[in-house]
């Protein structure tokens, strides 16, 4: 393999669609939502949450497909411009010489990064609860299992792009067992993406859309100032819980200080393919695609819990949007 052909230096044309004219928010969604839809596969019930990024001129991911009996899984999937996806029906089998740890008992809401020389995951492990499960690809054929970065129970476990102060950083949301009616992102180095320590918190919920609990999203983006952290939150309703989804500001040498926090959500659930599914009220953000020439972004987020769905922005609005809304 040769590194500089996969990197992200050497980013296709990304998925884009030009703002509307009648839309002045710093986020717009794509026209023909959803991109990938729930029985796109013969097993899914529902295809959501899922991570994407550049790959040998086209596109490759890891989507969290849940199957007709509810398992949470991880499948591979491909495409040539970003919207359209060929998704293998079967999931992804994973190398682990350890048995402990390689034993299924649910997959779900993956990140994925190149990092260095690879391409790395991370997703929600099951693991006597859920635990933050890291492995690696080189090729999209053979996916290695190395170890649950965290103990239970946690959730949102998401890399940063590259080494700071030569260790490697994760967010995180340390959780419960079950729905988590509360939660907060912090932040941990490793020497090896092994071995996992010197814990820092980086912010936690507020009043209004992200009351009730936060966690990370897609990997960061690096600006010039600073890490662009687009997270989601949640809110407790009359009717359950409502999930959107805003950006912060981090420090580039020190990510677990908070620069500017965006007071206003960007996306919030309004469509019917938001609204309505398994999980109703929901927009995930798990994957954003950045280039540095244009400026643009398109964001892969999940529709209810059930399907995938795209957005885009700007990065110099974005970055604008929560430099001037920030109330930190």
């Amino acid at each position: 393999m040769n590194p500089s052909t996969n990197s992200p230096s050497c980013l296709p044309r990304i998925p884009w669609e030009d703002r509307p004219a009648s839309c002045s928010d710093p986020v717009w969604r794509y026209s023909a939502n959803p991109v990938i839809p729930r029985n796109l596969l013969p097993s899914s019930n529902s295809i959501f949450n899922s991570a994407v990024v550049p790959f040998n001129g086209s596109f490759a991911g890891v989507f969290r497909c849940d199957n007709k009996k509810r398992e949470m899984n991880l499948n591979r999937g491909f495409s040539t411009d970003g919207f359209s996806w060929d998704l293998e029906n079967s999931p992804i089998a994973w190398l682990c010489d350890d048995p402990e740890i390689s034993r299924f008992q649910y997959r779900y809401d993956p990140r994925l990064l190149w990092l260095e020389d690879r391409y790395y995951l991370t997703w929600c492990n099951g693991y006597h609860g859920p635990a933050i499960g890291i492995g690696y690809t080189h090729d999209f054929q053979k996916f290695h299992f190395l170890e649950n970065a965290l103990l239970p129970f946690n959730r949102n476990g998401v890399l940063f792009p590259r080494k700071i102060n030569g260790k490697y950083i994760m967010l995180s949301r340390p959780s419960d067992n079950g729905h988590t009616p509360f939660g907060d992102i912090y932040l941990s180095q490793s020497p090896d993406i092994i071995h996992w320590g010197e814990h820092r918190f980086v912010m936690g919920t507020k009043n209004g859309w992200q009351s009730t609990k936060i966690g990370a999203g897609p990997v960061p983006i690096e600006t010039p100032e600073g890490w662009l952290l687009f997270y989601h939150g949640v809110l407790t309703s009359c009717n359950g819980f409502v999930y959107s989804f805003g950006a912060a500001l981090l420090d580039l040498d020190k990510p677990w200080k908070v620069i500017a926090r965006g007071a206003p959500y960007l996306l919030s659930p309004q469509m019917d393919y938001e609204c309505v599914g398994d999980v109703p009220n929901v927009v995930f953000p798990c994957s954003a695609l950045f280039d540095e020439h244009t400026g643009r972004i398109a964001i892969y987020y999940g529709g209810a819990d059930t399907v995938t769905a795209l957005a885009f922005a700007r990065l110099d609005e974005i970055l604008d949007f929560v430099k001037t809304t920030s109330d930190l």
